[in-house]
């Protein structure tokens, strides 16, 4: 295969994997604000909130899901525009955003753990 035929191949997956993470960060985004409006109109402090997310595994697996869409979805995005908008070389663009990638993954899964375990 050539060098174009792999290039070609490595953004259709790309491209692939930004809209499945898409459909799931809908979905992920339609539950988060359905169970905010439920603790708002509830009249629920944040105290009761994190209260509520203590312990709770359930809530820890849906917004690791979320975090880990958000991990998918965000580098592709962001390699574009560092191709298109910023000029920089597609290798380059692709190591940048994945390393952003793995920041956010990090600080988002550290950041439920903190809800749920803390």
């Amino acid at each position: 295969m050539s060098a174009e035929g792999a290039l070609v191949i490595a953004q259709a997956r790309r491209w692939y994997w930004q809209r499945i993470s898409a459909m799931v960060l809908a979905l992920c985004v339609l539950v988060h604000l359905a169970v905010m409006i439920y603790a708002v109109r509830g009249g629920l402090s944040a105290a009761e909130i994190l209260g509520r997310t203590q312990g709770n595994w359930g809530f820890a697996a849906f917004y690791a899901i979320f975090v880990v869409a958000c991990a998918v979805h965000v580098p592709v995005g962001l390699a574009n525009i560092a191709c298109e908008w910023w000029g920089m070389e597609e290798r380059t663009a692709q190591w940048f955003s994945k390393a952003f990638s793995l920041l956010l993954l990090v600080m988002g899964l550290r950041a439920v753990y903190a809800v749920v375990a803390v």
